[in-house]
């Protein structure tokens, strides 16, 4: 089994340069990682759901800028709500700040998400989840993707019944999670279901879903003619399983976990802020530390650690090469300056960004 991975495709009239998708992530997602996913080969980065309610009301202080680095590029923008002139407004804006495809999320099975009919519980009421898209893709000249589960209960097979109805309302892509939303994130994705959806329509489908290595990915891709695979919870403080699914299985010194490290928390800072970026952070360092990487007591103090300078400073002491890696990446890392800010901004209901 020998897919490359590297080939092109098309969502829409937008070139995805490889079929490795870095997915929308609530609470992961911000700026840094995208611009991570981007470097390691993610042919397509993703934002987390951004809600359209903070847009239409304007919210007095908003949870973070919506930025779009030039090294993104293609990045799809996800948005979530119930009513549709609301969410055609969040796709215009979308569009404005330089996105180029919009997501629609159908698939998030949060409660807070789904008790406001938006979400996982959407895949229920098929004619409204359809006038949603039908609304967005009136609204923007981006081409809209949608993301969802296999529906709201356990061995459910909505999606297959209302996937061909969401490309008809104007859909030109199609991402499966093929858990239910009752499941969350336990037992197995069923990516058998992936290649019956692959069957009945003719946009690309994204495969998304327990894609951990190489090998699976190759497997899901061979198995259900879907055009690519999505990377989530494995790409979390870790990029080089990126790298690993694009084919180079290199394992990481400590000097680069460090100064990937290192690289993502300053963005992270610039991005959020220092003080919402401290308690942000502080996940991600049993992330990246992880795996063997380093001892679960140095981890340990670096979460009880008051700012994110003093977590730098023990960081370095661990690995005092890091910092010539870290200055390579700051090199190649582009301007700020570069990016695309927008006056009125959306809203995280996770303060992602």
């Amino acid at each position: 089994m020998n897919i490359d991975l590297h080939e092109p495709w098309l969502l829409g009239d937008v070139e995805v340069p490889t079929r490795l998708v870095l997915a929308p992530m609530a609470g992961v997602s911000v700026q840094a990682f995208r611009r991570q996913g981007r470097r390691y080969g993610a042919g397509l980065v993703c934002s987390e759901m951004v809600s359209v309610a903070g847009i239409q009301h304007r919210n007095e202080r908003t949870l973070g800028y919506l930025r779009v680095g030039v090294d993104e590029h293609p990045l799809a923008i996800q948005i979530f709500g119930a009513d549709p002139a609301a969410m055609a407004e969040a796709a215009r804006m979308v569009e404005a700040a330089g996105a180029d495809v919009v997501d629609m999320n159908f698939g998030c099975p949060v409660k807070k998400v789904t008790k406001t009919g938006a979400g996982a519980s959407l895949l229920d009421d098929p004619d409204h989840a359809c006038r949603l898209v039908e609304s967005v893709a009136g609204a923007v000249s981006l081409p809209v993707s949608v993301k969802m589960r296999r529906g709201v209960g356990n061995g459910s097979r909505t999606c297959l019944v209302v996937g061909p109805r969401l490309v008809d309302a104007g859909a030109a892509s199609l991402t499966l999670h093929p858990r239910s939303a009752k499941q969350m994130y336990t037992g197995t994705a069923d990516h058998a279901l992936t290649a019956e959806l692959v069957s009945l329509v003719d946009v690309p489908v994204i495969a998304s879903g327990d894609v951990t290595s190489r090998a699976k990915a190759q497997s899901v891709l061979a198995t259900t003619g879907a055009a690519a695979v999505m990377v989530g919870r494995a790409a979390q403080g870790n990029p080089w399983v990126l790298r690993e699914i694009m084919g180079d299985d290199a394992e990481p010194s400590r000097e680069e976990v460090v100064a990937e490290l290192l690289l993502f928390m300053r963005e992270t800072v610039r991005e959020l802020g220092e003080h919402r970026a401290t308690g942000f952070l502080k996940k991600f360092y049993g992330w990246y530390l992880g795996r063997g990487r380093f001892p679960r007591p140095f981890k340990q103090e670096l979460v009880t650690l008051q700012t994110t300078g003093e977590v730098e400073e023990r960081l370095l002491a661990a690995a005092p090469g890091a910092r010539f890696v870290l200055e390579r990446l700051l090199g190649e890392v582009p301007d700020p300056a570069d990016e695309v800010l927008l006056d009125s901004l959306p809203i995280s209901i996770y303060g992602g960004g």
